[in-house]
């Protein structure tokens, strides 16, 4: 193991739960404006997660008002202060972006069974 492997080790997260494409999550993302630091909450279906490692992302899709917002969010990003798992979907697709297409009630996932 060289030394910028053993950086990249000490910079990664732990504490983020195990989530995958269909799931609902809420990012807790830290946001500066001048002086002052707020949290500011972006929940939404995860469309993708993609990489391994220090580079690792994961994409979030919400409705907004009747748009469609996406976000990707480095997986070991500072400004990320946390993320709750809310729900976990039911989906067969590693990369969900037939989401895009759907509205209303057609854009649901069924939600997974807890065992």
């Amino acid at each position: 193991m060289d030394a910028r492997e053993m950086i990249a080790l000490e910079q990664m997260r732990v504490d983020m739960p195990e989530f995958r494409a269909g799931d609902t999550v809420k990012v807790h993302v830290r946001i500066k404006e001048g002086e002052k630091e707020r949290l500011q909450v972006f929940e939404g279906v995860v469309m993708r997660r993609r990489g391994d490692g220090m580079g690792a992302s994961f994409t979030v899709r919400k409705v907004s008002y009747g748009v469609g917002v996406e976000r990707i969010f480095p997986l070991h990003s500072p400004i990320i202060d946390h993320v709750d798992l809310i729900t976990q979907g039911r989906v067969r697709q590693g990369r969900i972006y037939y989401l895009r297409a759907l509205r209303g009630k057609a854009a649901r996932i069924k939600e997974k069974k807890r065992v």
